[in-house]
């Protein structure tokens, strides 16, 4: 087998590979004599079968296989050979001369093809010792857990019918309604209800349509006109003028709530400082995971201005196309266009295709760091990670099980963003972390989008498939 670099440009590399006709006919000849004692053909004793005959029955399926082992064997030559790190499969192409190929397959030719491809870059992680984070962590105040309190009462408020002549609907009462809006006078999807259960006040509906039924009584119709808010989902219905005709069937006033012991048995525990504790543990749970969501921003956006170096075009465009994929998925189910956005498909496009480069330079720097940390996904963490995935889909936990230890890519998908953490942690613990308290509602307040793209498929938001392919996936 003769191996020749053709052909190197930045990550890029292109190899001609020749295998000699003997070579060909010599590794027929092998397979041949193989399977000589192992078939079964009439009118031949077992292992008196000619190979020439063999040739004749089973050559050319055989010269297949030899083929195939041979394309197998020069890309593990190649990557061996020359210490590459590929970032995608090698792509083969086979010589275009069908004659040639014909030949080769009688191993009365030479076989020739060409092996092109895409490393990974080489590059230093170097030390975190002098990257500064800043932790931002909130404490919980009795105020914040008596508001958690408060919800779950109201969720679980009863409700006294309101009667009489002078019974009229309040701020606070729930009234249960028929009703059916029109857009310049036509009835729209969605817009027709009966016997439907509204608490006034509550804001679950259009902006004005709860104020227009307080004062009104039991059996009462009425006909009330809103606005639908500018960035309502339907874009349909978004910025429109409407009319609703509406029936109130019946009021309720809201009940008393007793936060006592037996309120929080409702919930399941023993005690009411037992469901207050539940409570502050789950906050604190909240407030830790908020805290590590913006820790690991400020990491992400760090990392990726602290390297600069080539990407593997052959991921960038895998990635784009993944994202685009799921642009026009999130267009086509909105019923939105660019336009819609203030933007151009051009526009778009150069903005994810940056996001795109920016996940693949950060899941190359994590997979780099992972790989010189000996940073591993132990089978225990994917077993957990497995079983609290499976809990998501009640009633299909064994289908869900299979497809997973099943499918070695589901399975990598998996341990990706498990993989994705680790790292996250590690450098985390070798950086100047500033600890900052700030309001619990400077904590949970949304970040600036700087992906502004869905995740690809199987991966987190942040890492390209390389921190898969890290871990051997």
């Amino acid at each position: 087998m003769q191996v020749t670099e053709i052909s190197a440009q930045g990550l890029r590399r292109e190899y001609k590979v020749v295998l000699p006709a003997a070579d060909l006919a010599s590794r027929l000849q092998s397979e041949l004599v193989g399977m000589k004692d192992k078939v079964r053909i009439n009118g031949f004793r077992p292992g008196k079968v000619p190979l020439s005959h063999l040739k004749r029955l089973y050559g050319r399926s055989i010269m297949g296989d030899v083929v195939q082992n041979a394309v197998n064997e020069a890309n593990r030559k190649i990557v061996e050979d020359n210490g590459l790190r590929l970032a995608l499969e090698p792509k083969i192409d086979l010589a275009s001369d069908q004659a040639e190929v014909e030949r080769a397959m009688e191993a009365e030719g030479d076989l020739s093809f060409t092996v092109a491809v895409e490393t990974i870059p080489a590059f230093e992680t170097g030390s975190f010792e002098d990257l500064e984070l800043e932790r931002t962590v909130a404490d919980i105040s009795d105020d914040e857990i008596q508001r958690s309190i408060d919800q779950l009462a109201e969720s679980g408020r009863g409700y006294d019918a309101k009667e009489g002549d002078d019974a009229v609907a309040a701020s606070g009462d729930r009234v249960k309604i028929d009703f059916e809006g029109r857009v310049d006078d036509v009835p729209f999807e969605g817009g027709k209800g009966e016997d439907m259960p509204l608490v006034l006040g509550s804001g679950n509906f259009i902006p004005g349509f709860e104020d227009q039924l307080i004062g009104m009584k039991a059996g009462e119709d009425r006909r009330i006109t809103v606005t639908f808010p500018a960035d309502y989902g339907s874009t349909d219905l978004a910025g429109k003028d409407a009319t609703f005709d509406v029936k109130v069937r019946e009021i309720g006033a809201p009940g008393e709530v007793k936060l006592d012991d037996d309120f929080a048995k409702t919930f399941g525990f023993d005690s009411f400082e037992a469901l207050r504790e539940a409570i502050r543990s789950r906050m604190q749970d909240d407030f830790a995971r908020a805290s590590r969501d913006k820790i690991k921003r400020s990491l992400l956006d760090a990392l990726d201005k602290r390297y600069s170096f080539e990407l593997p075009e052959g991921l960038v465009t895998q990635e784009f196309d993944n994202i685009w994929r799921q642009v026009q998925a999130e267009q086509q189910r909105s019923g939105k266009g660019f336009a819609d956005e203030g933007t151009t498909e051009e526009a778009a496009r150069a903005e994810y295709r940056r996001i795109a480069e920016r996940r693949v330079r950060l899941g190359l720097v994590l997979a780099e760091v992972g790989e010189k940390a000996g940073i591993k996904v132990e089978d225990n963490e994917v077993g957990k990670a497995l079983v609290e995935l499976t809990r998501q889909y009640p009633g299909q936990e064994k289908q869900v099980w299979e497809h997973y230890t099943k499918n070695p890519q589901a399975l990598s998908e998996l341990k990706a963003p498990l993989f994705e953490e680790k790292v996250v942690d590690h450098i985390v613990s070798q950086a100047k972390v500033n600890e900052r308290t700030v309001s619990r509602e400077e904590l949970f307040k949304p970040q600036d989008d700087e992906d502004g793209a869905p995740a690809g498929d199987g991966f987190s938001a942040e890492a390209a498939p390389a921190v898969a392919e890290s871990e051997g996936a």
